[in-house]
């Protein structure tokens, strides 16, 4: 196994992908203010927004499985090295083909209401993950399992997902083709266990604290909605001795500069660092600076006009200035994005993804006034029908729209309408192709760079752009299929200039993680591929 995550510095971002109302309780816990009296060390983080879901298929959102990886447990783990190791599975086979994995779970892993974790959990977790009827946004990451790809699409029967409990605290699973980054996917949250005997009493066991049963680090003790939650060490958890925090309590703030604030009289222990207080921040020397695997960039939804028209398309992209916007509105050093795939990833020649596929749009405003007057001919306009651009609540998205918008006029002389709404009602709405022009957001699931392309398959859940490319699909098919790495990546490379040459996206900027943490904290771990790991971490 080739270590698939060291090529990454850490990363988490918070704001990423939601929104919701500030409280006056953020920040402080309903029983205890600050835990010091007590003798307890608690720590105090803002998680941004109500999460969309504790059921771990559906909350596939930094706002979700963030708390979800503290308080659940995969077969295997990251640890600080971003590199999975064994988690609920103490060791495991591989066949020679490398294709049928045999997870041995630990005798002591228990769930949180004293059950053993068994193989059965995994079986009914990984099959509801690709359920049809579940819905999972995650389920796509399951299509490596084989028969997953089939049930899942309605094609094939749920006995032909080749999931398998040997015994007790034996799991099998048979892949389609030997895959390099199998045991990161599956440190994944969507892979997550789920107790059956729990889940079949109560199917909503994870919508309230008092019926959540965790199997990882901490166990969840308070969940007042839309306010904050509060998470506790789980006793019952195999490697309790790792964990130093007695408490974790989360506030729910989506604007940057009350986080901010909050960060300042102790009411948290992280913060994001609020544009407008960037320059004076970086200059005094407290803000942390760590790279991440993701993209935040724009969706055209084809099926919306303009947007059916490629030429449209690819003027609205050249009339952005990607640079200016990390310069000037964003403001936290963030790398100006020229394509979907973020830097990080080597190639069997040992050169970055990035860098080799190069620079695939760039700002052109005479070419984009050509591409836009060429593709209106082409439609018969006389006048660009409206544009509405629609972004979900959170000051940062809302100074990038506005700083968008701002650039369509500029350069284009279109004026496009801004539109913002909270983010569970934006995510549905988006994903039932609602909206022309819409803001994205894409976190890395695991550590390769197919990972960011297979989203723009023809009719994959993450799409969300009705694009569709039939050589495009056929590239990934082939490189999720290919054992030699310097094809596999040369089908990457294709694949990436082809969705980059239709447009169905504006790349705007790549991630990076910019925080400011209280001194007396140590051991957090903020994984590139978007969450942050508590187990190790400490609180003088």
């Amino acid at each position: 196994m080739r270590k698939i995550l060291s090529i990454f510095l850490t990363g988490l971002l918070l704001f990423v992908l939601a929104a919701c109302t500030a409280t006056k309780d953020a920040g402080k816990e309903s029983d205890s203010k600050d835990g010091k009296d007590s003798g307890e060390k608690v720590l105090y983080l803002n998680n941004g927004a109500e999460p969309t879901s504790f059921d771990p298929p559906i909350g596939f959102d930094s706002y979700s499985w963030t708390a979800l990886n503290n308080l659940m447990e995969g077969l295997t783990r990251l640890n600080a090295d971003h590199e999975p190791e064994g988690a609920m599975a103490e060791k495991w086979d591989v066949s020679e083909d490398g294709k049928v994995y045999t997870f041995h779970i630990r005798e002591d892993a228990k769930w949180s209401n004293g059950d053993d974790v068994t193989a059965g959990d995994f079986v009914f977790a990984w099959k509801r993950l690709l359920d049809p009827e579940t819905g999972s946004p995650a389920a796509f990451l399951g299509y490596f399992i084989e028969g997953g790809e089939a049930f899942n699409n309605g094609e094939g029967p749920a006995d032909d997902v080749k999931v398998n409990a040997v015994d007790d605290k034996t799991f099998e699973v048979t892949l389609t083709s030997p895959q390099a980054y199998f045991l990161s996917v599956i440190s994944n949250p969507a892979f997550f266990p789920i107790n059956e005997k729990v889940a079949t009493e109560n199917p909503e066991w994870f919508a309230e604290a008092d019926t959540f049963v965790a199997n990882g680090p901490f166990k969840l003790t308070e969940w007042e909605h839309d306010s904050h939650f509060v998470m506790e060490k789980n006793d019952q958890y195999w490697d309790a001795d790792s964990v130093k925090l007695d408490k974790v309590n989360w506030a729910m703030v989506n604007d940057s500069n009350t986080d901010y604030q909050l960060y300042k009289t102790g009411e948290l222990d992280t913060a994001d660092v609020p544009a407008d207080l960037s320059k004076q921040l970086f200059e005094e020397g407290k803000v942390n600076v760590e790279d991440q695997a993701g993209t935040y960039f724009y969706r055209f939804n084809l099926d919306k006009e303009p947007f059916q028209n490629k030429n449209i398309r690819k003027a609205f992209a050249m009339a952005v200035d990607q640079q200016q916007m990390v310069d000037f509105v964003t403001k936290n050093k963030e790398k100006p994005a020229y394509g979907f795939v973020s830097s990080g990833f080597k190639d069997p020649s040992g050169n970055d993804f990035r860098e080799t596929s190069g620079d695939l749009v760039k700002t052109n405003v005479e070419e984009a006034k050509a591409l836009l007057e060429k593709g209106m001919e082409e439609e018969g306009y006389d006048k660009l029908p409206e544009v509405t651009l629609t972004y979900s609540t959170s000051d940062t998205h809302q100074k990038i729209a506005e700083a968008l918008q701002q650039m369509f006029k500029e350069n284009l002389d279109v004026d496009v309408k801004l539109a913002n709404m909270e983010w569970n009602v934006f995510q549905d709405e988006q994903k039932a192709g609602k909206f022309q022009l819409s803001r994205s957001s894409f976190l890395a699931d695991y550590g390769d760079p197919i990972n960011f392309l297979e989203n723009f398959q023809s009719g994959h859940s993450m799409n969300r752009t009705a694009w569709s490319n039939e050589e495009y699909d056929n590239l990934i098919k082939q490189a999720k299929n290919e054992a030699d790495e310097a094809k596999r990546f040369e089908l990457m490379y294709k694949a990436e200039k082809i969705l980059m040459e239709d447009m169905p996206i504006i790349p705007i900027h790549f991630y990076n993680y910019v925080y400011l943490q209280n001194e007396d904290v140590s051991g957090i771990v903020r994984h590139p591929v978007g969450y942050m790991e508590l187990k190790w971490a400490d609180k003088k």
